[in-house]
């Protein structure tokens, strides 16, 4: 469903800014509650909505933001007295709006999706008080003849006449004088001590730094997205390009734009932390680096980053999905790049979809949002259709590079050797693209050395205690692990079942073992391994990516981690190893998903002057995605999968939400969704599935069932499913999570 289109009728009566002062308020606290309560302001002290505030709660001090006027459902005799107001600029009224509609959507109580607002709870505790010195008289003179003058006090002093009010270091560094001598001259009463604000960790934007060439197409784009921006209203613009097309310089004009007019942009980015080539261009085009938001952020510079996002200091963001929930002073421009990715999708707590709330946040605020992507989603594709969605397009690679040529390997005729993955076709192309000097990738969307382990004597398989899932070996770390909860175990050298030694058993590949194939067919290579596991944050991206430059490395071997955008000029062929993986199953999503996986790896090669060639490694080469891929035929693949979905009333076509139930005890599961199922709704345009064991019927030690719900278009879903849970007592022990516009199905 469109973002824009669920906010058409508001939600809520906007509430006009007011001032209150021995008055009764509504505060909202960042907890998982009903909503905000209400409270007494005590006389003399002045509050306006989106104040930050301390309040009683039960026996604890907690904080909260002031929400409006009070409800009025209690007696004010019974109301308690908020302690006072925080020194944080006060939560904008477009953000207060906004978690309420997020609130609505989600069917997520308003504290939980505020929490995600105030992410940094440090951040509310006013700053460390900066000082700095200066004169207390314009030429430093002291009228007291009492007072020695010593050579470090009168270094001071000449310093200071001839400069503004600076840090103790600056001063000490400066002249050579120690502390003491400082802190004597105060004493005196010739130097002044000043209390300042502590500046901004943030540096403006250079706007002036000349743009790199554009393409006239380039240009073209980059014209509409700025009139987009000028606009100053609501719109949403898809910029739809082929990989290498240039599609980040394109909005960088955009972004420039926001920043003349003062405005605050963020950017997100499914992978933020790995996206070092990213914030390179980005400090080359505006000489400064962003705000960055993610979970490798420390807390100390996540709590200036906050702090500077709600002052306004901080003009440009650039973060993972959470970074759109930051309390905006100012936001004027929002922009989702790789909006189809899956990663934009938060399935705990608050589960919703970044690029949907991003054009919600965008409507409230009557601001332009752009959704980038070489692969765009189905529905953003629909939307787009309908007119709901601006369009502007590049067809084409930027410069010299042109599109690779994709081929297909069949390996029911074309077998690799036993135990061995990579087919003789590609193992030739691999040695002729070394020989000529470039570098290649192969990928292969699976970690680990293998994802199952089982005996060869009694066929025991290595199972993870606390899910439905198999333990993946790791064999360069000595261990199995469950890649759902965490949980790792030694490899052992027996059977835990039978007892036997030397019987068990590896099946089927992951990038560890390609590496170890990869390194005893080519010894003489420089090979490297990129997966989540190795890659853990930007320095080490960052790292990789320069060792990829400087062609100190000749084979690259990665999951899907490798497909975010990477330019790497030299590097000439890409090899799909498993290109299967990813399409079998009952996910709704799944051949849209590998189609857009796929053709983002293939992006990677041959983006420099260099052509560049793309293999992939398929059973099953009349598969339509395959086949799509190969011909280059997006149009064709979407038409279908549109068709497909339009016959089942699957999104875009129709909405889709589900119910997971889950607790420690089985029996207390299975229960709670039986008396669920039992008070389902029907009607027309409405079906329920379930309830059914979840394909992860066990997970971090928590039994779970799941509901699916399909309806069409004109269905109230969240009403309908709010009156149907209504309807249904559970038990504390056992959880029932609303997942609209579910992405995953297990």
């Amino acid at each position: 469903m469109s973002a824009a289109k669920a906010i058409s009728g508001n939600l809520f009566d906007d509430d006009p800014a007011f001032q209150v002062t021995g008055e009764t308020i509504s505060v909202l606290p960042p907890l998982p509650l009903a909503g905000p309560y209400d409270y007494l302001v005590p006389e003399g002290l002045n509050v306006q909505p989106g104040d930050f505030v301390e309040i009683p709660l039960g026996r604890q001090t907690q904080r909260g933001v002031v929400w409006g006027k009070a409800k009025g459902d209690v007696d004010p005799a019974k109301l308690r007295e908020i302690y006072g107001v925080l020194q944080v600029p006060p939560m904008a009224e477009v953000t207060r709006k906004f978690i309420d509609w997020v609130s609505a959507y989600t069917m997520s109580p308003q504290g939980a999706v505020l929490r995600m607002a105030m992410s940094v709870p440090d951040a509310l505790e006013p700053p460390k008080p900066v000082f700095r010195f200066t004169l207390a008289q314009p030429n430093g003179e002291s009228t007291d003849p009492g007072i020695r003058m010593t050579p470090p006090r009168k270094r001071v002093m000449a310093f200071l006449r001839d400069h503004p009010p600076m840090e103790q270091a600056d001063i000490m560094r400066e002249t050579g004088a120690g502390a003491s001598v400082i802190k004597g001259l105060v004493e005196v009463g010739i130097v002044r001590r000043l209390m300042v604000a502590p500046p901004s960790p943030f540096n403006p934007p250079d706007l002036d730094i000349p743009r790199p060439h554009l393409s006239e197409a380039q240009e073209h784009a980059a014209n509409e997205l700025c009139r987009k921006v000028a606009d100053d209203g609501f719109s949403v613009t898809l910029l739809d390009g082929v990989t290498g097309s240039g599609k980040t310089e394109v909005y960088f004009e955009a972004i420039r734009i926001a920043l003349e007019t003062g405005k605050q942009v963020v950017v997100l980015l499914p992978e933020i932390a790995l996206s070092a080539q990213w914030l390179q261009r980005f400090r080359d085009r505006f000489g400064v680096e962003p705000a960055l938001w993610h979970s490798e952020v420390g807390q100390a510079r996540r709590r200036e980053t906050w702090r500077a996002v709600a002052d306004g200091s901080a003009r440009l963001v650039v973060g993972a999905r959470s970074g759109l929930f930051l309390p905006y002073a100012n936001l004027g421009l929002i922009v989702v790049d790789e909006e189809h990715e899956h990663a934009f999708k938060q399935e705990d707590g608050v589960i919703y979809h970044a690029r949907d709330m991003a054009v919600a946040r965008g409507h409230i605020g009557a601001i332009p949002v752009i959704l980038a992507s070489a692969t765009p989603s189905l529905e953003t594709l629909a939307n787009v259709e309908a007119g709901r969605y601006g369009t502007v397009e590049l067809s084409e690679r930027h410069g010299v590079a042109v599109l690779p040529s994709v081929e297909i390997v069949d390996i029911r005729q074309d077998r690799p050797e036993r135990q061995r993955w990579i087919t003789p076709t590609l193992k030739k192309r691999l040695a002729e693209t070394f020989a000529a000097g470039e570098q290649a990738m192969l990928f292969l969307n699976r970690r680990g050395y293998a994802p199952l382990t089982l005996c060869r004597t009694c066929g025991h398989r290595f199972q993870c205690p606390n899910c439905t899932a198999w333990l993946v070996e790791h064999r360069a770390w000595g261990k199995l692990q469950c890649h759902h909860c965490g949980y790792t175990a030694k490899t052992p050298d027996t059977c835990p079942a039978c007892g036997a030694e030397e019987k068990l058993s590896a099946c089927g590949p992951g990038v560890e073992r390609l590496y170890e194939e990869a390194v005893e067919t080519f010894p003489q290579l420089r090979i490297e391994v990129a997966t989540s596991d190795n890659i853990a944050g930007p320095k080490a991206a960052a790292a990789l990516i320069d060792r990829v430059h400087n062609h100190e490395v000749d084979l690259l071997i990665g999951t899907q981690i490798l497909a975010k955008g990477y330019h790497f000029p030299m590097l000439t062929l890409v090899g799909v190893v498993d290109a299967d993986l990813g399409l079998a199953g009952g996910d709704l999503r799944a051949a849209e998903r590998s189609y857009q996986l796929m053709t983002q790896v293939a992006g990677r090669a041959g983006r420099g002057d260099r052509p560049g060639t793309v293999l992939l490694q398929t059973a099953d080469p009349s598969n339509r995605v395959i086949k799509a891929i190969a011909a280059g035929d997006r149009d064709a693949f979407n038409e279908v999968e549109l068709s497909q979905r339009l016959t089942h009333g699957m999104p875009p076509h129709g909405r889709l939400a589900a119910l997971i139930i889950s607790g420690k005890k089985e029996n207390e599961v299975d229960e709670a969704a039986w008396r669920i199922g039992r008070a389902a709704p029907r009607g027309d345009g409405i079906m329920v599935l379930g309830p059914a064991p979840a394909p992860l019927s066990l997970l971090r030690g928590r039994y779970r069932r799941r509901f699916l719900i399909r309806t069409d278009k004109q269905v109230r879903l969240q009403a309908m499913i709010h009156d149907w849970l209504a309807k249904v007592k559970t038990p504390s022990s056992v959880r029932v999570q609303i997942d609209i516009d579910p992405y995953s199905f297990m």
